[in-house]
């Protein structure tokens, strides 16, 4: 099985959490999780805090660049993640469709590369290392 991330997005959003019973937000969440924990495919997953709290490091010129928030274009905020196990792309798809999310909502459906990604390239150090820190419970 592969693991895949679901990367949940507000692209403009046409309710702000201020307008919504928050309660019944994080309930629709909650059931959301429990119905992937029962399923046996939830890996992990978080929400972020606001994107004014945080910042942007920037690689564009010879030096990196920091940025406070908020940032960005509506469509570039990331909001929360979750990572799962599914057999195809098509399952992830069909969790993340599953979502309870409002209009204007958008969640971007990604494979987490595994080590079949650097066939070819397993005699690297820091692979080898790698794997180790994954036997050690990091990362």
């Amino acid at each position: 099985m592969a693991k895949y991330m679901l990367i949940m997005r507000n692209s403009g959003s046409e309710q702000s959490f201020d307008e919504m019973d928050f309660d019944a937000v994080i309930t629709a969440m909650g059931k959301y999780n429990e119905a992937m924990i029962e399923a046996g495919v939830l890996l992990a997953g978080d929400g972020l805090s606001d994107a004014a709290q945080g910042s942007v490091v920037e690689f564009t010129g010879e030096a990196p660049i920091v940025t406070d928030g908020p940032y960005g274009e509506a469509h570039e905020l990331f909001n929360g993640f979750w990572t799962i196990q599914a057999g195809s792309l098509q399952e992830a798809v069909e969790w993340a469709k599953r979502a309870p999310l409002t209009r204007g909502n958008k969640i971007e459906v990604r494979r987490v590369t595994d080590e079949s990604d650097f066939a070819g390239h397993e005699d690297n150090e820091y692979l080898q290392k790698e794997r180790q820190w994954r036997a050690d419970g990091i990362g």
